[in-house]
């Protein structure tokens, strides 16, 4: 059996245990996360379409309190504190989130309200939630390991984003909203436990540094300041906002070419949602089967290359032939791309920084940077769209910022190669 583990983690012996825990602690994280979002998505029809770009806002700016906090956080607890204490908040959150659809069960007038302060506590927790996790993986691994055992460990997510919306979908009816905001709480004691595991582990398995009973120190705005004066970071931020960028413009593809082609509500809940089967069934079996295994023979260049060539050729076919098809087609192909290749590869970038950049910058890059992208090109093409461009144009414009991605790609990898190679953090 323990053979048989090391062949599918592809760990060495003395690295099994971390990785197991460090694929339970994702699996428990996106599982909770999942069983939330259903919840969410409800509160957003709630909410109303017309209302929902003022609730983007509000996500947004709670982000930008969010980030100082979170810098001054890490300024002063020690860093072996500072994610259970993360996690148990938002347990107490979720605790909160309970006894508040009590409440609104006899005040209905508060409704809304809670809807609202739901769905953006939602949407920020996963951007969060999802960004300390690799921060900590960061820590805890070096570069030779992550490109190893990232895929694993990034399989134990995909496995939770399939039995989170099972757990859901069985459970509703019996327990209710209030009841799945209780098992989400579950999960994320059960992500402190994994933590703490981790922990006591050491440098055990690990590329874990001794020093972890000392908080990062620096300034509150540490993380955005290391991101504007390091050339690196702010390629890394580059690449993540093309990302963000391209995947909204899709997006917005999708909302104009699937109403046209189906017509019934109910058939496009059903072909959105064995899009989403499809996409998490091919992540899992490459993450388990084949990321480590393309890591140690492409490097981290062409595997950081290979979701930006990806999109080249996919806009390129949205051009030649727009329509659903295509469009289904190669956003299965990227999304499973991302999450099984594009997100693991890019997260190495982190391992080669000190402690504090794996911490701040990169909170700064998933959140403000990733929010942002998605808010700047949504106003982009609300903007292009005006002034009457056509799916053609859009998909041209893919194309370009296709091939800039990939190239962008390709320096950051040799840059992360280099940067591992002479040592400098």
């Amino acid at each position: 059996m323990r053979e048989r583990l090391l062949r599918l983690t592809r760990a060495e012996p003395g690295e099994l245990r971390a990785s197991l825990l460090a694929a339970g602690y994702f699996f428990c994280l996106i599982a909770g996360y999942y069983v939330m979002r259903p919840i969410r998505d409800e509160m957003g029809v709630q909410i109303g379409a017309g209302r929902l770009n003022e609730v983007f806002r509000d996500v947004f700016l709670t982000l930008l309190v969010m980030v100082p906090l979170f810098g001054w956080l890490t300024r002063v607890v020690p860093r072996r504190r500072l994610l259970p204490w993360l996690y148990g908040f938002f347990a107490l959150n979720l605790l909160a989130f309970w006894w508040a659809f009590h409440l609104t069960a006899s005040q209905p007038s508060l409704t809304p309200v809670l809807a609202r302060l739901f769905f953006v506590w939602v949407s920020v927790f996963n951007l969060f939630a999802v960004s300390v996790f690799w921060s900590f993986m960061a820590d805890l691994f070096d570069l030779a390991q992550a490109r190893r055992l990232y895929g694993f460990i990034a399989a134990g997510g995909t496995a939770g984003a399939l039995a989170g919306p099972v757990i859901t979908s069985s459970l509703v009816g019996l327990l209710g909203a209030k009841g799945l905001v209780l098992i989400s709480a579950s999960f994320l004691g059960a992500v402190i436990l994994c933590i703490l595991a981790l922990r006591r582990l050491g440098g055990r398995g690990t590329g874990a540094a001794a020093d972890e009973d000392a908080a990062l120190g620096g300034s509150i705005w540490s993380g955005l300041i290391d991101v504007l004066r390091s050339p690196y970071l702010l390629g890394v931020a580059a690449f993540l906002m093309l990302y963000a960028g391209l995947s909204t413009l899709l997006y917005f593809q999708q909302v104009e070419l699937l109403p046209a082609a189906v017509s019934d509500p109910r058939e496009r809940i059903r072909l959105l949602s064995l899009a989403d089967l499809v996409v998490n069934l091919l992540t899992l079996l490459i993450q388990v089967l084949a990321f480590g295994a393309l890591m140690q023979r492409l490097g981290i260049v062409l595997m950081l290359m290979a979701l930006p060539v990806l999109s080249v050729f996919g806009f390129a076919a949205m051009a030649i032939w727009p329509g659903l098809l295509t469009l289904i087609a190669f956003g299965v192909l990227r999304r499973a791309g991302e999450y099984a290749l594009s997100k693991p590869a890019r997260e190495t970038l982190f391992n080669v920084l000190p402690a504090q950049q794996k911490y701040r910058a990169k909170n700064v890059i998933d959140t403000l940077v990733h929010r942002g992208g998605d808010t700047l090109s949504a106003q982009a093409f609300g903007a292009l769209k005006a002034q009457g461009w056509q799916a053609l144009s859009f998909a041209l414009l893919a194309f370009g910022l296709s091939l800039v991605w990939s190239a962008l790609a390709w320096l950051l990898g040799r840059a992360a190669r280099r940067r591992q190679t002479s040592g400098q953090p």
